[in-house]
């Protein structure tokens, strides 16, 4: 049981592609209408390349998929709800004090906010035990991550079931032990973002070339290991690794600046860059996101024949 809009489309094409029933809700007939048309198109064009998951043909995953306008009809048997609303507190805090009021003591309430807190979207719910954060990353039809967040007061076995729904559809599911401010993704995320940005921005470094350090250098080891995997590899374990350049890492970090504000002539002169390589035209952004999207679709099978191999 999902929400009909883009992220909630594509929880249901992954959760369809693990065999299990989904019901979309959403109050508006047409949205739904709409989420099953471009469901359809995106499974017939996965199928047609070779490209999409799961054991079952695309007809037989949209069989999977029903919708709904009603609420408490659509979280009738439901086991685990993702709620997929934009991100307002204030939404999101009204829809799930409407569930806590008509669903019953087993099901997982789930929510794919991107960076509020659990703490701030369950305090005070009656079935606050039954909470978590599932934060996908966009699209999680083609990028497995799953943060799981637990609320203070969440039942570690809800955190438990989470992860291994998780994994039985095929999603890439990491335990967050307690809840932090951007979760975890988020904050290595805008780490990078930050430096790039006052890197740029105080002219050591062209916006593209930057993105192509990332793409071409850091990015290609980080498709497959981590920071703290690259390290031990890079020397003889990750003991031998901050004996060798711990001072050097501590010289350099100690000259990063201030958070930057994001603004003035650094956003002009990157997105001057950006628009020059990617015009901020729809269809120009939209060509663009599909490849993107191919990209992730064919390192995603890489991986999968690889960790098979």
């Amino acid at each position: 049981f999902i929400f009909s809009g883009l992220i909630g489309r594509s929880w249901a094409m992954v959760f369809a592609a693990g065999g299990f029933k989904v019901k979309l809700y959403d109050i508006a007939q047409q949205q739904l209408t709409s989420a099953l048309e471009d469901i359809r198109k995106q499974m017939k064009e996965l199928e047609k390349s070779g490209f999409l998951k799961g054991t079952l043909s695309a007809e037989q995953q949209l069989a999977l998929i029903s919708v709904c306008t009603d609420l408490k009809a659509a979280v009738e048997g439901a086991t685990f709800i993702q709620e997929c609303t934009p991100e307002n507190l204030e939404l999101k805090k009204k829809i799930f004090s409407q569930l806590d009021l008509i669903v019953g003591d087993n099901v997982i309430l789930s929510s794919s906010t991107s960076c509020l807190l659990p703490s701030k979207l369950f305090t005070g719910l009656k079935h606050v035990k039954q909470c978590v954060v599932s934060h996908p990353v966009n699209p999680p039809y083609f990028v497995p991550l799953v943060e799981i967040v637990p609320h203070p007061e969440t039942d570690p076995s809800t955190t438990e079931r989470a992860y291994a729904l998780m994994k039985k559809i095929g999603q890439s599911p990491v335990k967050l032990n307690r809840e932090v401010e951007g979760f975890v993704l988020n904050r290595l995320q805008y780490a990078v973002i930050s430096e790039a940005w006052r890197l740029v921005g105080e002219g050591v470094i062209s916006p593209t070339d930057l993105d192509l350090v990332m793409s071409d250098g850091l990015g290609m080891r980080y498709a497959f290991i981590g920071p703290l995997e690259t390290m031990h590899l890079n020397a003889e374990g990750v003991s031998n690794y901050c004996e060798r350049y711990a001072e050097g890492m501590r010289l350099v970090l100690n000259t990063f600046g201030p958070v930057p504000e994001f603004s003035g002539e650094t956003v002009q002169k990157v997105s001057q860059a950006l628009s020059e390589k990617i015009p901020v035209v729809p269809k120009v952004l939209d060509a663009r996101r599909k490849w993107r999207d191919e990209c992730l679709i064919g390192l995603a099978k890489l991986k999968t024949q690889m960790k098979s191999d």
